[in-house]
């Protein structure tokens, strides 16, 4: 319900905070945290004891694989352990980058309107519970609309991983009548109700394995990956090489002109999508195929426009 969304969204700003003032302060006492806690817009009049300062690095590690240790020596002071993992790009960075900046916006409401953030808005309603789902293997089921379809069905679901992906949070599931993992995004759901049943989640599964070869949310088995080249004209190419398009990405040629780019990818819809978004400034040279798959999708927008 929604009192309860609430109950978990307030956890999890808690959470990320803890996360933040431990990292940002590389190694502070529990009294330190609990000064900045009462100084925190977050702390609705209330201290930061103990008991509860345990209870959340606990879910902290639990959730987001996050720990924060007490080095005994010198004065207890707290430290995240693995905060290599803050800086490498995964779910840790996000949640910290993401949550973090929108705690500070809380924290000083005078500079609100100065900061403009993306909306994501799937992430309002059902993220926390899928988040909860998946902590405990838990069943759901969820009513879907897809966008090309006029009425809604009823869908149970075992939620295997979350996905963040053009400002849309998708969750990667298996349907109780099919053996086939199917995307869902969250912002297409009109209900999600859990269940009491859970699954069992196989323990040689790897959502970053499964995506792999993906530039976004499409993962076709028949869609082998193969090698994709494609030349990158002028200033655009500075833009490739600090956003790259794929972790696959290699700079193969560098002329002063241009410069040519390769992919290991699985060349689907979504990876089609983004290279036409670029528009004159990219052609694809290979494989043959999907060069002609582009060059036909452009023949069609050019009609439009005689």
């Amino acid at each position: 319900n929604t009192k309860s969304s609430r109950r978990r969204n307030y956890l999890f700003r808690r959470y990320i905070w803890l996360v933040e003032t431990v990292y940002s302060s590389g190694r502070i006492t529990f009294e330190e945290i609990a000064n900045k806690w009462k100084r925190s817009s977050l702390n609705n009049g209330t201290s930061l004891v103990l008991r509860t300062f345990h209870n959340h690095r606990a879910a902290i590690e639990e959730l987001f694989g996050i720990r924060i240790l007490c080095n005994r020596t010198n004065g207890n002071h707290y430290y995240i352990d693995n905060e290599d993992a803050l800086k490498t790009g995964g779910m840790e960075s996000w949640l910290l980058n993401t949550f973090s900046v929108s705690n500070a916006i809380q924290e000083t409401r005078n500079l609100s309107d100065r900061v403009i953030l993306e909306d994501i808005p799937s992430g309002n309603r059902f993220l926390t519970s899928f988040v909860e789902m998946m902590k405990e293997n838990s069943k759901c089921t969820i009513e879907y609309q897809n966008f090309n379809s006029c009425q809604s069905r009823m869908l149970t679901i075992s939620p295997y991983c979350l996905k963040l992906f053009r400002r849309r949070w998708y969750v990667l599931a298996l349907e109780n009548d099919s053996e086939e993992l199917r995307i869902y995004s969250l912002d297409r759901m009109k209900s999600v109700t859990p269940s009491m049943d859970t699954f069992d989640y196989p323990l040689n599964f790897s959502p970053q394995a499964y995506f792999y070869h993906s530039f976004g949310i499409m993962h076709y088995v028949a869609a082998k990956p193969e090698y994709v080249e494609i030349k990158v004209q002028g200033v655009k190419r500075n833009y490739i090489r600090m956003l790259p398009l794929h972790h696959s990405q290699k700079e193969l040629v560098l002329e002063s002109e241009y410069s040519i780019f390769q992919y290991y990818i699985s060349p689907t819809y979504d990876f089609c999508q983004e290279l036409l978004s670029h528009g004159k400034e990219i052609e694809v040279l290979s494989p043959s195929w999907f060069r002609h798959q582009i060059a036909e999708t452009i023949s069609v927008m050019n009609d439009f426009y005689k």
